[in-house]
């Protein structure tokens, strides 16, 4: 007997063979040396050589029966037993035979007491589910009209929840997802520190963030009574920029016509003033006519004078999109944009609100330190709000002279191309009615720039309304253990689990074949996410073998124009974030996605290597065979495909979780130390 089941069926014959076969050729030689010796003849002679033959009959005789009646009947039963803890529900394929068919309604009996305990209570639990669900309905359909993207993370920065508005918001990031920590969408230390320092009475704060090639306002505020759970809402800070250029590039637009008008007008005055004074009646004919083109030219002018009008109002509306800033969040997203390695600016002074385009004032300060660092210090600034009557002065301070007033007047024609539309730094200075200027303080060691910027009349820290409830949420993530926790000691079932697959050119990764697809899912809490997928096809930068087409179906024109695959690895290396792998026959497909410059240092589950642990007497590992066993089943037109073939690995671990979970393999270490036992004993080509 080999350790946790039965022998290998292999193991058994070989042995049954053997003996039947030493037992046979002893009795034959026996025979031999017995018909030598004693010399038979008639029918004592063919009794000696059956009696000697008898020994090595009965043992391939009894071998076989038990075989037929024994074994095979025990190898079916433990198949059924195993789809009975992995799905109650299965079918029942293989009832019991042989001499143990008398089995047959005790086990029907377990299997029907199983199934009537399980619709119990699943009929206590019937009331408070609909309750549950028409409340969840209910939400959901009021968050389907939000338009304010939001998500709500646990005390270790979990992603807890999120609406429809934050999955649009970030549609084209791979850091949103149920159970990823929020570092993996907006990678700022503002933005952590920001979050260990929030108060717990519910008073929100404002940040800006960078993402992508936005910057972002976030407004973070912890949930009152909860367990350090905190909720951010998100709205896009360079909206505003985009908008009011293009009222002031209609503007500039209008002055060509206002030119013509203007001078055409003049002419036509001077000429008719020419002609009054020579008083001839030949020239009436021409005044009526210069009279005319006046009329007609001051009434164009009027009209676009009214338009001028009309923009210069809309200028001043979007002069008051200019958005509240509190000026401590200011000077940490102007420190992640000069140096987010080191703490750069140091705020003094009291903190104060203000009003600006907070992408602008921070690509402008960036412009401005870049080109003038010949005249700054490179060992930091200090950050200094000074109030006005009307205005407040933004002041960045350093150790020095002052900056001379020609280098800031040809830093003014530059342009910032970071912003949209790709303004000057003179037309931000124009959008917030400010200039900006450099002077020496009093005590003649520090100099300082300083910008004027609309004052606010709030005082005091940020406050925010609380934002409505979510929709894609997963509330038990909260009580899952930190991630940065040892991950072997973490149950099975509070994994993040990302499975995955691979489709390759062919099958020799060492000669060249690479990946052509990359498909995965997500697991959260034993919980398989419908929407939580990751698929993505690869360009391999080589033909497509038709013997590798006929298997998965996907050519050179399935994959012309996809990404390489060092940038689909670095997607999904965010994707995965700090899950654990899961893959079936994870040797192939690891080996696929290694050594091309993304590191995957997370722990690997094998589904195959499980399966063999588990069902070592049992033949037939490969997927095909483990998802009939456990009655999976893959959706028309999906096997031997990336995204197909995770989602079936994926509902086989939660399958399988039941079954190791009885036999107290409930860490993520024990699985791992069951797994690698299972690894030496068979090559893992099972596929």
């Amino acid at each position: 007997m080999t350790r946790g089941g039965l022998p290998k069926r292999q193991r058994l014959i070989g042995l049954w063979l053997i003996l039947s076969g030493i037992s046979l050729l002893g009795g034959a030689i026996f025979a031999a040396w017995l018909d030598a010796q004693l010399a038979p003849t008639g029918s004592t002679r063919i009794a000696l050589w059956l009696g000697s033959f008898s020994g090595g009959a009965t043992i391939f005789l009894a071998g076989l029966l038990l075989e037929r009646m024994l074994f095979t009947p025990l190898r079916h039963l433990q198949v059924q037993l195993a789809r009975l803890v992995a799905n109650p529900d299965a079918r029942d394929e293989y009832p019991p035979e042989g001499w143990l068919k008398g089995l047959g309604p005790d086990l029907q009996r377990v299997r029907e007491s199983w199934r009537e305990d399980r619709s119990r209570l699943a009929t206590a639990h019937t009331e408070g589910a609909r309750s549950a669900a028409r409340i969840r309905q209910e939400l959901e359909t009021l968050l389907q009209v939000l338009e304010t993207p939001l998500l709500l993370c646990d005390y270790h920065r979990r992603v807890m929840l999120f609406n429809q508005a934050a999955e649009d918001f970030f549609a084209d990031n791979t850091g949103l997802g149920l159970g990823k920590r929020l570092e993996a969408l907006l990678p700022v230390a503002s933005l952590q520190q920001a979050l260990s320092q929030l108060p717990n009475d519910g008073s929100p704060r404002e940040l800006l963030a960078p993402c992508d090639n936005r910057w972002l306002k976030v407004m973070l505020r912890r949930v009152p009574g909860s367990d350090g759970e905190t909720l951010l809402t998100f709205s896009d800070a360079t909206a505003s920029w985009s908008s009011e250029m293009g009222v002031r590039a209609e503007l500039a637009d209008m002055l060509t016509p206002l030119r013509q008008h203007t001078a055409s007008l003049t002419s036509a005055a001077d000429a008719l003033i020419q002609l009054r004074h020579q008083g001839d009646i030949d020239t009436l004919p021409l005044r009526q006519r210069f009279e005319r083109v006046i009329q007609e030219e001051g009434a164009s002018l009027g009209d676009n004078v009214a338009k001028i009008g009309q923009l210069l109002d809309d200028m001043q509306h979007q002069g008051e999109r200019l958005t509240p800033m509190w000026s401590n969040d200011f000077w940490q997203a102007l420190d992640e944009r000069l140096d987010p390695e080191h703490r750069l600016i140091t705020p003094v002074g009291m903190p104060a609100w203000f009003k600006g385009d907070a992408p602008a004032l921070i690509a402008l300060f960036d412009s401005l330190v870049k080109h003038l660092n010949a005249h700054l210090p490179d060992n930091g600034f200090e950050g200094e709000i000074c109030l006005g009557n009307k205005r407040v002065y933004l002041d960045l301070i350093w150790h020095g002279k002052a900056l001379p007033e020609h280098e800031l007047t040809e830093w003014r024609q530059q342009t910032l191309p970071s912003l949209p539309l790709t303004p000057s730094v003179a037309d931000v200075l124009r959008q917030h009615a400010s200039d900006i200027w450099s002077l020496a303080d009093e005590d003649r060691v520090h100099a300082r720039l300083r910008l004027p910027l609309p004052a606010m009349e709030r005082v005091g820290a940020p406050r925010e309304t609380a934002p409505p409830r979510p929709e894609f949420h997963d509330f038990g993530i909260a009580d899952l253990p930190p991630p940065d926790e040892a991950l072997a000691s973490r149950s099975l079932r509070s994994l993040e689990v990302v499975a995955f697959d691979t489709e390759t050119t062919g099958l020799e990764l060492r000669r060249g074949d690479t990946v052509i697809s990359l498909g995965a899912c997500r697991v959260v809490n034993a919980r398989l996410l419908a929407s939580e997928v990751f698929d993505q096809k690869v360009d391999p930068k080589r033909p497509i073998p038709l013997a590798s087409t006929a298997i998965h179906g996907l050519t050179d024109a399935d994959v012309a124009g996809a990404p390489p695959l060092d940038i689909v690895l670095t997607r999904f290396r965010d994707y995965v974030g700090e899950a654990v792998l899961l893959a079936h026959n994870a040797a192939f497909d690891l080996l696929a996605i290694s050594h091309k410059g993304v590191t995957f240092d997370v722990p690997v589950i094998d589904t195959l290597l499980v399966s063999r642990a588990l069902d070592e007497a049992l033949d037939g590992h490969d997927l095909d065979s483990l998802a009939q066993r456990y009655d999976l089943a893959f959706p028309p037109g999906t096997r031997h495909t990336a995204l197909g073939d995770a989602r079936v690995t994926a509902e086989l671990w939660l399958a399988l979780l039941p079954r190791l979970e009885a036999r107290g393999i409930n860490t993520l270490e024990q699985l791992l130390t069951l797994q690698a036992n299972a690894f030496d004993r068979q090559d893992a080509s099972a596929s």
